[in-house]
């Protein structure tokens, strides 16, 4: 087959999605647009093992398992996040990560 394989370009998304994930987690000021990023670049390595795990046919279900591990890891991240910050909206006035020096207030 010529040209790029389905693996390569899957692959090729989920270092896009890891890319767009820490330049948003760099460049965000908001702790929502963070907790964004950090939730692409969770996209991203689900997706990469996925499309890994699909080599084999014994790993592919194994590959789908760790996916959801992932993705519970990260609504389990989000729910955590997402308290921390209405904690921090209510005490401080704002979600602004560049303002929050210290959480004495």
């Amino acid at each position: 087959m010529n040209g790029i394989t389905h693996l390569e370009m899957y692959q090729f998304v989920a270092l896009l999605l890891l890319g767009l994930g820490l330049f948003g987690l760099v460049r965000r000021r908001s702790l929502v647009g963070m907790l964004i990023s950090v939730e692409l670049m969770l996209n991203g390595a689900g997706l990469s093992i996925v499309a890994s795990g699909q080599l084999t046919a014994a790993s592919g279900a194994m590959a789908q398992l760790a996916t959801l591990f992932v993705m519970g890891l990260a609504a389990a991240e989000v729910a955590l996040i997402l308290a921390i910050i209405i904690v921090v909206s209510r005490r401080f006035g704002h979600i602004e990560s560049n303002n929050l020096r210290t959480l004495r207030g």
